[in-house]
């Protein structure tokens, strides 16, 4: 990992509706009541502080979230790109990122993004069946959602992907197999297959805290990701991580950064960053005001010469270690098909690799055919993905 490079994250934090399972934050808004420039105006003045503090860096990655970037005004949008491009070094093979929804994005939208330099659009699909669509409170139709993709498609937008969300109650895995399959044969090369988890904080959180939210069993949605995992794998698909799949060269360079545990730069309203703190390993995790004209405001007199506490933008910040990004390099890059090097990792953070609980309990797991070790290096077999949380919480 080359210690310069860095992702960047900008947020947009509005959509036309809140999602029940959705636990990032959104606030419901028509396109028309949004400050367009004023948010640009913004994320630029957070950008010029954040640059300066920051230092010298290259951009391997922009990926613009929220919320729904698409309603953003690609003009608007495509000044926080270029001046991100103007404040930092940016890589020869820089991907750039935009998260649609289809009730926001047609071939002109899809165009305009093109013209302001993306290059990859994820449009968030997530169900080509009507009556899920409406358990999950989307806003499109199945007709919609296609109709975006090709659209982008007939834009020109050179890479693309799409979410689809499995494991919904009285879902069959031959169903989420079958979608997955429709959606790549349109010609994609990147999916997102998630299942439906239910956050504290959500709607559909609140509705099973009280037992009235019908959710799926267990074993059929288990069945879902191996069917979608042999579907999509037969079809030329690299399962590179839990949840994504991808022809060769078509994975998506920002995820895999945070997979990796490389640094990003959080910008716009309760976006997160983490960064190196000068020439030390440690590093510092922030976020920004959650509240978007809070966030306004307060870009108009942060400070220059610090990132974190202090710094008049950030509501949160803590000091990373060396053990705790090693943690967290564990927790993610075992999510991935590639896995750790965990004595490379543990070598360039300053800590132990195998402290004797760890080591212990990477044997264990190795017996049980939970974990494989080849040298230094740690993954998991694909026959055991569907217990990688636990796996990686036993190496902590």
């Amino acid at each position: 990992m080359k210690h310069n490079q860095t992702g960047v994250y900008v947020h947009f934090p509005w959509c036309l509706a809140k999602c029940p399972y959705c636990d990032f934050v959104s606030y419901a808004k028509d396109r028309a009541s949004i400050d367009h420039a004023g948010y640009a105006d913004a994320i630029l003045r957070e950008l010029d502080a954040r640059a300066e503090a920051i230092g010298d860096r290259v951009v391997r990655s922009i990926f613009f979230g929220g919320g729904t970037p698409s309603l953003w005004e690609p003009h608007e949008l495509g000044r926080v790109l270029a001046a991100i491009r103007a404040h930092f070094s940016c890589a020869p093979d820089l991907e750039i990122t935009v998260e649609c929804n289809p009730t926001s994005l047609d071939r002109a939208r899809a165009g305009a993004l093109r013209d302001v330099g993306v290059d990859r659009l994820s449009i968030g699909t997530q169900s080509l069946r009507q009556e899920q669509l409406r358990y999950l409170g989307r806003l499109h139709d199945p007709a919609g959602a296609l109709a975006a993709i090709e659209g982008a498609m007939a834009a020109g937008v050179p890479r693309l992907s799409t979410d689809i969300i499995f494991g919904l109650p009285e879902q069959a895995p031959e169903d989420a197999r079958d979608q997955a399959i429709h959606l790549a044969e349109l010609g994609l090369t990147h999916l997102s297959c998630y299942q439906l988890t239910i956050e504290p904080g959500t709607q559909f959180g609140e509705l099973a805290r009280r037992g009235r939210l019908p959710l799926a069993d267990d074993g059929r949605t288990a069945d879902a990701f191996l069917a979608i995992d042999e579907a999509l794998s037969a079809r030329g698909f690299r399962h590179y991580e839990i949840s994504n799949y991808a022809h060769p060269g078509e994975e998506s360079r920002h995820n895999l950064g945070y997979w990796r545990g490389e640094e990003y730069i959080g910008l716009g309203c309760a976006a997160f960053g983490c960064v190196r703190r000068g020439d030390s390993v440690e590093r510092v995790r922030y976020r920004n005001a959650i509240d978007p004209k809070k966030y306004v405001e307060a870009t108009r007199t942060m400070l220059r010469d610090r990132v974190g506490e202090g710094d008049g933008l950030s509501m949160f910040s803590e000091t990373v270690t060396g053990e705790a990004l090693l943690r967290e390099r564990i927790m993610l890059s075992l999510r991935t098909e590639e896995g750790l090097d965990l004595e490379q990792s543990a070598t360039e953070l300053h800590v132990e690799p195998w402290p004797r609980e760890r080591r212990r309990a990477a044997e264990r797991l190795v017996t049980m055919n939970r974990l494989r070790i080849d040298g230094g290096k740690l993954s998991i077999p694909r026959p055991a993905w569907l217990f990688t949380d636990d796996t990686a919480a036993r190496l902590f």
